[in-house]
């Protein structure tokens, strides 16, 4: 019972990954013929002036970090290898929110990775986020860096929680052992109790 039921969770997160894959190559194939060429247009408004929709290559990683890094899409496979040994470790075994995360960040890699294998290096990135009334500007990125990204601070949290409720377990453990070690100190407490009960009645 509990096999086939990781087994429904793999399946899952296969789905999620397949989606994260589908909706991400769908949006940059879409801002790529409405948008193109690159940087020639302006941002066009999704809500107000602060979230927008910005075609740019980007030769980097996600959030257009370590741009123009020739190893760069080894690393990133190199990534995707071990995230995808990591997942293969908990086949048919694991709880379902773990395979869901692992799910989202397998599907935004290789998103960016099939992007990368497309377009000689480079990845589309069109989400344009600003808060102009500061001067703030996050860096352009896509889909599949948002699914890394969200996927990351979950496993995170998952991990941090695991942690936190080890750490109670581990609290709680020592007053157990405590009681146990008060009865086995005074073993006499509850026979002499016993005895006096005893007493009392047959007086």
């Amino acid at each position: 019972m509990a096999v086939s039921r990781a087994r429904l969770f793999d399946v899952l997160a296969l789905l999620v990954a397949i989606v994260v894959i589908v909706l991400d190559q769908v949006t940059k194939a879409l801002v790529v013929a409405s948008l193109s060429p690159p940087e020639s247009k302006p941002p066009i408004p999704i809500i107000g002036n602060y979230l927008s929709i910005y075609y740019i290559q980007n030769s980097g990683a996600a959030f257009s970090m370590f741009a123009n890094n020739a190893v760069l899409i080894v690393l990133i496979a190199v990534a995707l290898c071990i995230i995808v040994y990591l997942y293969v470790r908990m086949l048919n075994s694991g709880p379902m929110g773990y395979k869901l995360i692992f799910g989202m960040i397998i599907g935004g890699a290789a998103g960016n990775l099939i992007d990368r294998a497309l377009h000689a290096g480079y990845v589309v990135d069109f989400i344009f986020f600003q808060i102009p009334q500061i001067g703030y500007r996050f860096a352009i990125f896509n889909l599949a860096d948002a699914s890394i990204s969200v996927g990351v601070i979950l496993l995170l949290l998952f991990v941090l929680a695991g942690g936190l409720r080890q750490t109670r377990k581990a609290a709680d453990q020592p007053e157990q052992v405590d009681a146990a070690a008060d009865v086995e100190k005074d073993p006499l407490s509850s026979e002499s109790s016993d005895s006096l009960q005893s007493t009392k009645q047959d007086a």
